[in-house]
């Protein structure tokens, strides 16, 4: 089966937009997979009430079936069909919503095992992705979507970067452009009185108050297994040394890749994979550019440091789990930052 392709036109109506996704809506609501954009990155959508829908989604990624979905919702009202709501998530959902925000909650008995993970526990989200929120409210159902990758890999933020990893598995694949924000949703534990933080994402803890402290990760999807990780080692540089670090492995002989913000004077003997200005740019290029080393052949691919603040710590949090089962070197070389804990974080 090799999926049928959707490219969405730029400001489409809402009325023909809907319209336009009927088919891919069906699919989902026939038991079917459909890969679509959000703002984080593309997502690998199923039913998310449906446990032989879900369950093609851990067949399709190679996803450990421990590690939990996100449930997408179409607007914040839908909160109530799947979890048990708190104030403090109500409170989240008004200000961040629709956003890259996901809250861990009780769950309803109406969402499989399969969906949590078997936990008590489920973790949703509304979208800022208009393409993803009407899809979803033309389906009717809330829609379990990880990253539309195999497991493991650098999550998608291409409709391209679906087709090459899921193509031959996958109903449809709705091309909505890259995505705006590159990196997967912040996810927060809202069951008690304040936020806990246990995925950063670009809803930064500032933004939360700073009052959520890192928790268990056990809760939230993505950060049970290894994630984001190219066939290159990946080493990160600290700050204003990338271009140095790429040098010195190039010497050895390494087909070297580098992301700098420093784009001038690269040495010839590195290829450079993408040159982003600041924080916000580093998350939305960063998955593209470890891709790119793959396509080309890259043994290693350096990536000079951000700031460990902010959507850096995002960023530098998505580095260490690409680099350090690949290249030793690439743990803590970000200025000392301390790195989370392993557990079980949704992908999206």
């Amino acid at each position: 089966m090799t999926a049928s392709l959707l490219a969405i036109p730029d400001d489409l109506p809402d009325g023909d937009l809907r319209a336009l996704l009927a088919s891919p809506a069906a699919a989902l609501r026939d038991g079917g997979l459909v890969a679509f954009p959000t703002e984080t990155v593309y997502g690998l959508g199923a039913d998310a009430l449906s446990t032989r829908a879900v369950e093609r989604i851990f067949h399709a990624k190679g996803r450990p079936s421990d590690n939990p979905l996100i449930v997408h919702l179409a607007d914040a009202s839908w909160m109530d069909r799947v979890a048990v709501v708190t104030p403090l998530a109500r409170a989240l959902a008004e200000r961040f919503w629709p956003g890259p925000l996901t809250l861990v909650l009780a769950r309803r008995d109406r969402v499989p095992e399969a969906t949590a993970a078997g936990l008590d526990s489920v973790a949703v989200r509304v979208p800022a992705s208009r393409v993803a929120r009407l899809l979803i409210d033309t389906a009717g159902t809330p829609v379990a979507a990880p990253s539309a990758n195999r497991s493991g890999r650098p999550s998608p933020t291409t409709a391209a970067h679906v087709a090459t990893d899921l193509g031959e598995d996958l109903d449809w694949i709705i091309d909505g452009g890259p995505c705006e924000i590159g990196i997967e949703s912040t996810v927060v534990d809202a069951r008690g009185d304040a936020p806990v933080v246990l995925r950063e994402g670009s809803v930064t803890r500032e933004m939360l108050g700073d009052r959520g402290a890192i928790g268990d990760p056990s809760r939230s999807p993505g950060t049970r297994h290894a994630h984001y990780q190219p066939r290159a080692a990946v080493r990160i540089a600290p700050v204003g040394r990338g271009q140095e670090v790429a040098a010195d492995v190039a010497s050895t002989g390494a087909r070297v890749g580098l992301v700098t913000g420093d784009a001038i004077g690269v040495p010839s003997a590195v290829t450079l994979l993408a040159a982003p200005v600041d924080d916000d740019a580093m998350a939305r290029e960063l998955y593209a550019a470890l891709r790119r080393a793959d396509d080309l052949g890259l043994d290693v691919v350096v990536v000079e440091a951000v700031t460990d603040t902010g959507v850096g710590r995002a960023v530098m949090d998505r580095l260490r789990r690409a680099g350090t089962p690949n290249d030793p070197a690439a743990a803590g070389s970000s200025r000392g930052a301390s790195r989370p804990q392993a557990g079980g974080t949704p992908e999206r």
